[in-house]
């Protein structure tokens, strides 16, 4: 069983993410993860923060020379704006004075599609710093750290991830574009949405810079896909070991993401039945399917082929112009207090989803294969798969050219 916490606040000292139940012998490289927190950072719409606000990693714990040794792992993920805030985020006691000035003035009109308002009412605040704070989507460094480790653990496995923007606003990639492949990250990260499109990926530049002009954001629909899946992680037995459930759960914890579907998701059920499901078929190679429009699952099970699966973002909350909200201070009409510039940070998201894709699916790996060492965890699989007879088999079915 994989388990992983974060802590930190988004503008305290620092994220913490911890992992525990990884097992000995997974390659850790700072560099690799430092690499995704830039790639957090990627996507044309972003704000100024992007570029000020470093991630100062550090590994505290469960490395000794570049690999797991099976202990909990603890990493560190400093902001280095710190010093400018430690005043208003100091655990320690601070004057009345000290806290409401500047930076540290009460924030009593909270944003409309944020956490403020109801995290107040929950926790029992009279502002919203408390609440935004810990809700911010900064605290995604966190996830994307642990997610490059579990990433690493999967690639001793043979299992890869590719992330990419299917849409932004109502610019879409359009159906039956041919998917990427983990060999096309590099060209995704270089494209300023991470779009697998060229031409799509123009529209959606030209869609932002009219967002930004007139003052709004934009969310879109991401992707993630995962190849090299072996059949039967998951299980169909109870509600909480379905593995498209687990998934769901991920995306939907990722701040501002507001739906989730599994393979074509929301497209199949406007299709007949007839039309809907993957065929299957016998080849020399084993049995295969035709299509893949369930996404890599069938009955909560993986099944062999293409895990995919998409996140929807809604638009960023903190729109330029500001939104109506109330002062609950003064119970008057006011303008929403403005946080943050980003235009459109879809792109990120994909990063972000990339990552919860991976630790859920190290997760049932683990569940399913176990192991103290990835020597032994790698035995295991590999025996699990030759044990499957023939007649049962599936044939390799990574091809990410399948007719959808």
């Amino acid at each position: 069983m994989l388990r992983v916490l974060t802590a930190g606040e988004s503008h305290g000292p620092e994220l913490v993410a911890i992992m525990e139940g990884l097992p000995a012998g997974v390659p850790v490289s700072r560099e690799a993860i430092q690499a995704d927190l830039a790639r957090r950072k990627l996507g044309y719409g972003r704000g100024s923060r992007m570029k000020f606000e470093e991630d100062e990693l550090s590994i505290s714990s469960g490395v000794v020379h570049g690999y797991s040794i099976g202990s909990p792992l603890a990493l560190r993920v400093g902001n280095t704006e710190w010093p400018k805030w430690v005043e208003v985020m100091s655990p320690d006691p601070v004057t009345l004075t000290e806290r409401s000035r500047g930076r540290g003035a009460a924030l009593t009109r909270p944003r409309p599609g944020h956490a403020d308002l109801v995290g107040m009412q929950k926790y029992g605040f009279d502002e919203a710093r408390p609440i935004l704070e810990r809700a911010s989507a900064r605290e995604t460094a966190a996830r994307v750290a642990l997610g490059a480790i579990a990433r690493s653990f999967l690639g001793e496995l043979g299992i890869r991830l590719v992330s990419h923007t299917l849409s932004i606003g109502p610019v879409r990639v359009p159906e039956g574009a041919a998917l990427p492949t983990p060999d096309d990250v590099d060209a995704l990260d270089a494209d300023p949405l991470r779009c697998f499109d060229a031409t799509t990926s123009e529209a959606m530049v030209a869609e932002v810079d009219a967002a930004k002009k007139d003052g709004d954001t934009l969310g879109g629909i991401v992707e993630v896909l995962a190849y090299g899946v072996p059949p039967g992680l998951g299980s169909h037995v109870q509600w909480d070991r379905r593995l498209d459930a687990k998934l769901a759960q991920s995306l939907m914890s990722i701040q501002a993401i507001k739906g989730v579907e599994v393979g074509d998701g929301f497209e199949t059920t406007r299709r007949r039945g007839s039309a809907a499901h993957d065929e299957l078929f016998a080849t020399d190679g084993g049995i295969t399917r035709g299509t893949d429009r369930a996404g890599g699952t069938e009955g909560g099970m993986s099944t062999g082929t293409v895990l995919r699966v998409r996140a929807g973002m809604k638009p960023i909350a903190t729109v330029p112009h500001a939104l109506r909200t109330i002062d609950v201070a003064t119970g008057e009409t006011a303008s929403a207090h403005h946080q943050r510039s980003d235009v459109c940070a879809v792109p990120a998201a994909g990063v972000v989803a990339e990552a919860m894709v991976a630790i859920v699916l190290a997760d049932v790996v683990l569940e399913k294969f176990g192991g103290d060492n990835i020597v032994e965890t790698r035995r295991n699989l590999q025996s699990y798969l030759a044990a499957i007879p023939d007649t049962l088999r599936t044939a390799d079915a990574s091809d990410p050219d399948l007719d959808r």
